[in-house]
């Protein structure tokens, strides 16, 4: 999961305070969240699926699919 945060946030031109700034998520949690210290919790992780517009199981490592599945 720590990868994939990290990658999200750089390849949109991204520092942690602008992602705080646009989420509201502070940005030591956005660090630990980063560097695997802490795993947020599931509101974060939708807060960040919507934010970066990728799917909750790209953030967890659990596809390398980011896309979100439109399908209802």
């Amino acid at each position: 999961m720590k990868t994939n945060l990290r990658l999200l946030r750089k390849s949109r031109g991204y520092t942690q305070i602008a992602v705080q700034m646009k989420t509201g998520i502070e940005q030591a949690l956005l660090s630990k969240f980063e560097t695997g210290e802490r795993i947020p919790p599931t509101e974060t992780l939708i807060t960040l699926a919507d934010f970066y517009n990728v799917s909750i199981d790209y953030i967890l490592c659990r596809t390398d699919i980011p896309e979100v599945n439109s399908e209802q």
